[in-house]
């Protein structure tokens, strides 16, 4: 028995890049050269830590991976719903100012450039949910474009994104749900935490079981920024997330203060057709994780779940948005390393080795 492996997403980008997205003037041959260097070089970096699903690190989506999909539309300005970080800063939605929503861009457009430079290792693909998308419209309604209609045209374009990058070969992708601990300390009733599971199931619902084993969902309290989620309880969105009509779930643990406590819940509420991946290394700390430690909380999870619906992950991106210095790219790296390690030895004594 193999326990799978994969990493979430966003991995730092390197100072070329991150000079090509800060210059005003730079021509658009010298970003594209700048983005797709870095791809190439993220590409190989990932593979030689012997992951055998890997990413493009997320290295093209500008500003973030909240709103990559939205970048250059003439419908939106940048003042739109506020989003509070626990550090006391926030960042902002953009707000769309009249229909129709059109994506500018979908992400199978990274995947397939990261397919180009690949050698051995599978490509995954990370989106955006439709449940965070939906925080564009604004409170009041827009004129000549009802909400209603926003939501249908919103549907369509991330079924169009799931369905382009499972045509061009993604080996799973990813449904970047983090707004469901958002939901929670917006409305701890849970009825917007529900909301958002059902927009999100009328797309994956579409789907049928061979498709939705390629697909997963994401949930974490954020990266680097540590975003809403440690103040709210694992157990108020556990039982509504595995609702979703997702084959995979990367859900981070690394993190947690009670990680036993949390895998119990996991155990109680996963289906025998869905598969988690647990956090086991933590993205926000600057502490590289070893095998051995990797090792032990793969262990740990398999007193509480079944071994054979189990997989690791990262607990987050390293580097959700297009300006984050808080992480490096050697650091991002080693601990990926140690997440393959460490899942390796576990899946050897999972299978009747000595530890």
């Amino acid at each position: 028995m193999m326990i799978p492996t994969e990493p979430i997403g966003s991995i730092p980008r390197p100072p070329a890049l991150m000079a090509a997205f800060a210059a005003d003037g730079m021509p658009a041959e010298a970003r594209e050269a700048a983005y797709r260097d870095a791809v190439r070089d993220t590409v190989r970096a990932m593979e030689a830590t012997g992951s055998p699903v890997i990413t493009d690190g997320e290295q093209g989506k500008y500003p973030s991976f909240w709103s990559y999909c939205l970048d250059g539309a003439a419908n939106t300005v940048p003042e739109g719903f506020d989003i509070p970080y626990a550090a006391g800063h926030s960042r902002r939605l953009p707000r769309l100012t009249r229909g129709p929503f059109r994506y500018q861009r979908y992400a199978d457009s990274y995947l397939r450039v990261a397919q180009g430079y690949a050698r051995a290792a599978a490509v995954k693909q990370a989106i955006i949910s439709p449940s965070a998308l939906s925080m564009l419209y604004p409170a009041d309604p827009l004129p000549d474009y009802a909400r209603d209609q926003f939501i249908d045209d919103l549907l369509a374009e991330h079924d169009t994104e799931i369905r382009r990058c499972l045509d061009a070969g993604a080996a799973s992708v990813q449904v970047d749900f983090v707004e469901g601990r958002l939901a929670m300390q917006l409305d701890p009733s849970g009825e917007l935490l529900n909301s958002f599971i059902d927009l999100n199931n009328m797309v994956l619902g579409r789907y049928g079981a061979a498709e939705r084993a390629r697909l997963g969902v994401h949930t974490c309290p954020g990266s680097s920024y540590r975003a809403h989620g440690p103040a709210f309880d694992y157990a108020d969105l556990l039982p509504s997330l595995f609702e979703l009509e997702a084959g995979n779930f990367y859900i981070a643990l690394a993190g947690e203060a009670e990680p036993e406590r949390v895998l119990k819940i996991v155990g109680q509420y996963v289906k025998p057709h869905q598969r988690v991946f647990i956090g086991v290394t933590a993205p926000s700390a600057a502490a590289v994780e070893t095998p051995e430690l990797v090792r032990d909380r793969v262990l740990r999870a398999a007193r509480f779940i079944r071994p054979e619906q189990l997989g690791t992950t990262d607990d987050c991106g390293f580097a959700p948005c297009s300006s984050d210095h808080s992480a490096s790219r050697a650091g991002a790296f080693a601990k990926i390393r140690a997440r393959v390690e460490g899942t390796a030895l576990a899946a050897a004594i999972l299978n009747g080795g000595a530890r």
